[in-house]
Order: structure tokens, then C-alpha cells, then sequence
């Protein structure tokens, strides 16, 4: 036991920069072992915490959009009342996602995502029986905020653990949000009558939250402290930096140690970062603005689609497939995306494509929802993959860690905050007009300008040189 303390004291100093220099003089191949199978056991770890974690961060959205019209009744909500539900997990997202940074450098980012998936289990849990719209709000709130601060957190950790990997990494957690946003919306309803109604359909989910716990709480107390930029050495690739400058920080956590070999690195040592005037820059802007367009789209699919279908004389059970289809599609393109991004000098292109069939998706359910369902749930599921591709270009526009961070939270909380009105004018719309017409016009509206700013955020430009100008 005593050697087993010893060891792991001896592998805690190495981890910094001013221990690395007596590790290497007094290593042993024993202690030097021990050390790569503690990082290549966390690593692993990591990943299996991110996998679980992003199944995570939809369901609790989709479920509900697969049951809308349910607990609207059983509930008694209006129209507007719905669209004010829908308008729900933007907001806590922009409430809660900017107290991610903090919490994180407090508690270390392990420990808030662990948290987080403790949060969403216990609000998908409650809200189902809570017995009023008023309840079911608070528990879709406490739900939703695990949901928040996770979604900022996610890139951070990658940036940390991975810095050689962002594109893979992103892609391959981007991929399993997306399969659990349409596992969601696929099972749902056939879950629900399987066990008697809406709110067991509902409550199911809060069992894959619980899982999404255990990962993290291992890494609960690595609070990810002494994480700088390493001045370029010979294992980076520095001559090309639009080759992603995700890749541009070594990482100092034991994942990334164990990518790199620790004599390619030479450390700047533990620096303290001073906060960046984020809000100075054009790019965090554009990127933010994207960002919440994209998200306006996607919660209002999320929220309305099956509703749309159904009103076209799609069942039910279809329409909660139909919205599966789209939410599918992002699970191999969530994974391709941000691979091709991550190697291209201007990402504004893709924005342009996943826009254009967004563009067209619109314009089939307005002109034939039922008889081009199909059709056009592929596209907007296209469409709906410009959320991987906002979450690659915020690795890619920041150089450090701390600047991956500061750009997260303001991208998300402040495209968050711009999302909010959109699902709730839909709702109002649709009640106060009696059909789609409007709503869909509204929805087409959005998408130029999402295009227009995705360009803008593609550029190749940090927010850094920006920022303090």
C-alpha cells in the first residue's frame, strides 16, 4: 500500500513542468511503466466519460418532442404554453452554460460534467410525475442545466486530453449525441405505450444519465491544474496553421501525455491566463451568432417536426421516427464533419452546403410534408450536422486551452440566448395562424443569415489575435 502511495506521488510531480526535470533523472523503468499505464487507464476512461456523456446531452430534449402533443394534454398546456417548453433548454443553456468556465477552474472539468450527469438524472426522474407545468418546467430545468454546462465543457476536455485528436475526438462525441438524439426520438413512443403512457416513456431515460456518472467519478479530483501552451517543439506541427490550432497546445494532463513523447515537449511552464476580451472579437462573434441559429433550427425540429408531420396525417409512431431519420443522419456525418473541417483553411463552404439543404428540407414540408416526409427528414437532418461542425471551428479559432474555454461559454451562452425566442414563435404562430404556413416562412427566414455568419466564422483567424488588439 505504501509503495502504491509512493508511486502515485511520484507520478502526480512528473506531471509538472518543474517536477519533469528530477522525473527524468530519477525514473526507474518501473516507475516509468507505471506512470503509462495510469495515463493510458485515464485515457480510456476519458473516453468512455465522453461517449456516455454525449448520448446524454439530447435525449431529455427529444424524448419530449416525440410526446409533445401527450403531455401537452395530460398536462392541459396551450400552444403557446408548448412553444414556451420548447424555448426551455436554450435558455438554460445560455443561464447555465456561462457558469461552466468558472465552475470548471474551481472544481476541475471531470467533476462539473460528473455533477451534470448526476443533474439530468435526477430531473428526468422528476419531471415526468411532478404534476403540474410549473414542476415539469423546474425538473426539465434541473435537467437541462447538467445538459448545459456539460455541452461547454465537452470541447474543453477534448482540448486538454486530446490536443493531437480535436477533429476525431469531436467527431466521435459529436457522433454519439447524435445517435443518442435519435435513439430518443426513435423509441420514445413505442417505449411509452410498451409501459402505459407518457411518463414512463419519459422517465426510461434518466437510466442511461445514470451510467453517463460512473466514468467521471475516478476523475473527480483531477482538477486539470497546471495546463499551459508548450512552446513549439519538434513533435507539433507548427508550420501550418490551418492544419487546426487546436493542435497547437501540449497538453500537461496524462492523456495527452500519453500521446506525445515527453521529449518533443519543452514547457512554457504553469502560467496564469489573463481572461481575453472575447467580446472584441469579429470571429467569436460570428461564431456565436452561427451558433445560435444553428440551434434555433435544431430546437425547433426538435421541438415541432413530429407535430408537423402529424397535422400532415403522419402517425404518430412515424413522425417520431420520421424525426429518428433526421437525428440519425448526424451520427456519421457528426463523426466526418469536423474530420474534413479540422483540414481545411476555411470551413465557411460546409456551413454554405448544410444550410442549402436546410434550405430545401423547408420548402418540402411547406409544399408536400407527408408525401416528401422522408426526403425531407434526411435533409434537414444534414442541415441539423451544423451543430459538430460550430463546436470544430470553436477548437480551431482559439490557440489555448483557456482561449478554448472563454470562447465555448460565449459562443454557447450568447448563441443560446439568441435561440430562445425562436421555438416559442413558432408555437405562437402556429396557434394564432392555424397551420404551418408562417412557422415555415420563419424557418427559411433563419437560414440565410446562419449561412451568412457561418462563413464569416469559418475564416481562418483566431480569437486571440483578435481579442487583444
Amino acid at each position: 500500500m505504501a509503495r502504491e502511495e509512493t508511486r502515485t506521488v511520484e507520478i502526480r510531480t512528473a506531471m509538472t513542468p518543474a517536477g519533469r526535470g528530477a522525473a527524468a533523472a530519477t525514473s526507474t523503468p518501473e516507475t516509468t511503466a507505471g506512470a503509462g499505464r495510469t495515463r493510458a487507464w485515464a485515457t480510456r476512461l476519458v473516453v468512455v466519460g465522453i461517449v456516455l456523456s454525449a448520448l446524454n446531452l439530447r435525449p431529455a430534449i427529444t424524448s419530449l418532442g416525440a410526446l409533445l402533443e401527450e403531455v401537452r394534454d395530460g398536462l392541459g398546456m396551450s400552444g403557446s404554453v408548448a412553444g414556451l417548453l420548447t424555448s426551455v433548454p436554450p435558455l438554460c443553456f445560455a443561464v447555465f452554460g456561462v457558469t461552466a468556465p468558472r465552475l470548471a477552474r474551481r472544481f476541475g472539468p471531470a467533476a462539473v460534467v460528473c455533477a451534470g450527469m448526476a443533474a439530468i438524472t435526477a430531473g428526468l426522474l422528476i419531471r415526468p410525475y411532478a404534476g403540474s407545468t410549473a414542476g415539469f418546467l423546474a425538473a426539465s430545468a434541473l435537467a437541462l442545466m447538467g445538459i448545459a454546462v456539460s455541452n461547454v465543457l465537452m470541447p474543453v476536455i477534448v482540448k486538454r486530453w486530446f490536443p493531437d485528436r480535436v477533429g476525431s475526438m469531436t467527431g466521435l462525441y459529436s457522433m454519439a449525441l447524435a445517435l443518442g438524439t435519435s435513439a430518443a426520438a426513435a423509441v420514445t413512443v413505442p417505449v411509452a405505450h410498451a409501459l402505459g403512457g407518457w411518463q414512463p416513456g419519459l422517465t426510461v431515460w434518466a437510466a442511461l444519465a445514470g451510467a453517463a456518472v460512473l466514468p467521471w467519478l475516478p476523475l473527480v479530483r483531477d482538477r486539470d491544474r497546471g495546463t499551459a501552451p508548450a512552446r513549439p517543439g519538434e513533435g507539433e506541427r507548427t508550420a501550418d496553421p490551418k492544419r487546426g490550432t487546436a493542435e497547437r497546445e501540449a497538453g500537461t494532463q496524462p492523456g495527452a501525455g500519453a500521446q506525445r513523447d515527453a521529449g518533443a515537449q519543452r514547457e512554457a511552464g504553469p502560467e496564469r491566463h489573463a481572461p481575453l476580451r472575447i467580446a472584441r472579437s469579429r470571429t467569436a462573434w460570428a461564431l456565436a451568432v452561427f451558433f445560435g441559429l444553428q440551434a434555433t433550427a435544431a430546437y425547433i425540429t426538435m421541438g415541432w417536426m413530429p407535430q408537423i408531420f402529424r397535422d400532415a396525417g403522419v402517425p404518430a409512431g412515424t413522425a417520431g421516427v420520421l424525426l429518428a431519420v433526421t437525428m440519425v443522419m448526424g451520427v456519421p456525418l457528426a463523426f466526418v464533419i469536423p474530420r474534413v473541417a479540422a483540414r481545411l483553411p476555411h470551413q465557411g463552404p460546409i456551413a454554405l452546403v448544410l444550410g442549402a439543404c436546410g434550405l430545401v428540407g423547408y420548402a418540402g414540408l411547406y409544399l408536400a410534408p407527408a408525401a416528401g416526409a422522408w426526403a425531407w427528414a434526411l435533409l434537414l437532418g444534414v442541415s441539423n450536422c451544423a451543430f459538430p461542425l460550430a463546436l470544430t471551428m470553436v477548437g480551431m479559432r482559439a490557440r489555448s486551452g483557456p482561449g478554448v474555454a472563454q470562447l465555448s461559454a460565449f459562443a454557447q451562452s450568447t448563441g443560446y440566448l439568441i435561440s430562445i425566442p425562436g421555438p416559442l414563435l413558432v408555437g405562437v404562430l402556429y396557434q394564432h395562424s392555424g397551420g404551418w404556413g408562417l412557422p415555415i416562412a420563419l424557418m427559411t427566414g433563419l437560414m440565410l443569415p446562419q449561412m451568412a455568419v457561418g462563413f464569416l466564422a469559418g475564416r481562418d483567424r483566431t480569437v486571440e489575435d483578435e481579442a487583444n488588439r
